[in-house]
């Protein structure tokens, strides 16, 4: 496996530090590291605000204000050996109140932070769960062996493990109403604001909106909803940091934003994860330049339908994707894969669905593949720059000429039941059936066009098809597999088999439509939530 292209060394010093959200779902990423000014020496007290300031405790509580502290309050600390109890709780309330005149929303109880080293939250927080049934890692091998970002030589929720202990920074709780910061240094210290802002981000969303009762079934619906509390939360951080870089003294001490080994972490679920915390912001942005807070508040109550919504905030509330319907048509000893759900009380129907979001980072990772050299046509231009320069606040852009224009997708997983019985289920023969719908025809094939170079990117040769159906055939790892990728109009119908004799097992006349008002075959979503049954998470994704 040969090394990362100069331009992804360079992403990943630029993004160094990206991971932080709340937990549970698939796992996500998101605060910026320390800027250069933040690292360094602090003076040992931090002088904030000015001298017409009235900074006396206010005779009731107010945005700006907790625990005793103003948002631009000065506070009394010397971190050169670590903050103590005190002056964490000093620093904690302050965070709070600067949250609180960023975001125009009032806190209702204080938040506990916990601080463990890195070695702590890989033990505790991302070790994996062992209540993964055969069932359920089968059908999230196969979901990122279709992205081509997880091939059949790796497990996907190891590798998603993997990313989760390499570089989150910090993660808040739903469950717990509390926020866990990872620091590296040792012992475990609290050592700057910009993660515990982003955090406490999350914990004031929770407290006003009640993160909890938001369900997010597919990992499209997932992205997209995050897109939302991903993008207030990191907008937020993004004025913090200018604050921090400006009028406001910040506690910044060296350590705090260098995660794990970049060795350990796998560029392809980076970039499928990143997507809310790279897109979110400006969407924020976009809305509130138009509506204030009030109209990002609104959204609370009708979230991003999809990420289509979230690339374009134009689209918002105006262009709801198409739902996808899907029959099964398997044959032989193919049996559709419906994986239970890891923990008691959720629902995980058995369809995928990926958003545009998804299909980019399929795309994209082919700028980090580390088995061949060229991209894809047009994946370079997912990466933003700025005068030659990656842009910080915006790095990926998920508009690609291949997925603009997407509708809706589904996506079916089956195993081969024979053998899954001849190996215990410990290995199993797997394919599926993934359909999307396109805004126009005209999409529909500059998806399959874009689909069929990613094809011959990862060594697929053309054995056989038209114009309206091709059938190619990937020989090497870690993508060995037969596929059929067929166009009908609007919609596009991708069927993968190990061989290309399964094809027509899995779904005989590849890409043939349901006939009139045929639905799919359950009415359920996915629910792409990982192991740990939160409401949202860190680098990775399930």
């Amino acid at each position: 496996m040969r090394t990362l292209p100069a331009l992804l060394v360079t992403l990943l010093v630029v993004l160094a530090g990206c991971s932080t959200g709340f937990t549970g779902g698939p796992l996500g990423g998101g605060s910026q590291g320390p800027s250069a000014a933040d690292e360094a020496t602090p003076t040992p007290t931090s002088t904030s605000g000015g001298t017409d300031f009235d900074f006396a405790d206010p005779d009731e509580d107010r945005l700006g204000w907790e625990d005793g502290y103003w948002y631009n309050e000065s506070v009394a600390y010397n971190a050169s050996d670590g903050l103590n109890e005190s002056e964490r709780r000093a620093l904690v309330a302050r965070s709070m109140a600067r949250v609180e005149h960023l975001r125009e929303l009032e806190f209702r109880q204080r938040v506990p932070i916990r601080v463990v080293n890195r070695s702590t939250y890989r033990e505790q927080y991302a070790s994996g769960d062992a209540n993964y049934t055969t069932t359920f890692r089968t059908f999230d091998n196969a979901k990122f062996e279709s992205l081509f970002l997880i091939g059949e030589d790796q497990d996907s929720l190891n590798v998603q493990n993997q990313n989760r202990g390499a570089n989150v920074l910090g993660f808040y709780s739903p469950r717990n109403g509390s926020i866990v910061v990872v620091s590296e240094s040792t012992p475990p210290e609290l050592r700057n604001e910009l993660t515990l802002g982003h955090e406490l981000t999350h914990a004031l969303q929770d407290q006003v909106y009640n993160l909890s009762n938001y369900t997010r079934p597919t990992r499209e619906t997932y992205s997209a909803y995050n897109g939302l509390f991903e993008g207030d939360s990191h907008y937020i951080e993004q004025q913090y940091r200018q604050r921090c870089d400006g009028e406001w003294n910040c506690l910044s001490l060296p350590g705090q934003g260098s995660p794990g080994d970049s060795s350990d972490i796998h560029f392809g679920v980076y970039l499928l994860n990143f997507f809310p915390y790279s897109d979110g912001p400006p969407f924020v942005e976009h809305h509130r330049d138009r509506g204030g807070w009030a109209a990002i508040d609104a959204m609370y109550d009708d979230p991003p339908a999809s990420t289509e919504q979230v690339i374009y905030p134009e689209k918002y509330g105006e262009d709801r994707p198409t739902n996808v319907t899907l029959t099964d048509q398997q044959t032989g000893d193919w049996e559709r894969v419906r994986p239970e759900s890891p923990r008691e009380g959720q629902v995980r129907p058995a369809y995928a669905s990926f958003g545009q979001s998804g299909m980019s980072a399929m795309f994209a990772y082919t700028i980090a593949d580390p088995y061949n050299r060229s991209a894809v046509e047009g994946a370079r231009e997912f990466v933003n720059r700025e005068g030659g320069q990656v842009d910080r606040r915006d790095p990926f852009d998920y508009d690609l000429r291949w997925t603009s224009g997407w509708d809706g997708d589904r996506m079916h997983v089956y195993r081969n039941a024979t053998a899954a019985a001849a190996t215990d289920g410990s290995t199993n023969e797997t394919a599926y059936v993934w359909r999307s719908t396109w805004d126009s025809p005209a999409d529909a094939r500059e998806f399959a066009r874009g689909y069929r170079l990613l094809l011959e990117h990862w060594g697929g040769d053309r054995v056989s098809g038209d114009r309206v159906e091709y059938v190619y055939r990937i020989d090497r790892q870690p993508f060995a597999d037969a596929f059929r990728v067929s166009v009908n109009g609007d919609t596009v119908t991708i069927v993968n088999a190990p061989t290309v004799a399964g094809l027509d097992e899995v779904r005989s006349g590849g890409g043939s439509l349901p006939s009139g008002n045929a639905t799919a075959d359950d009415g359920t979503a996915d629910d792409d939530t990982d192991s740990s049954g939160e409401t949202a998470a860190a680098m990775g994704g399930a």
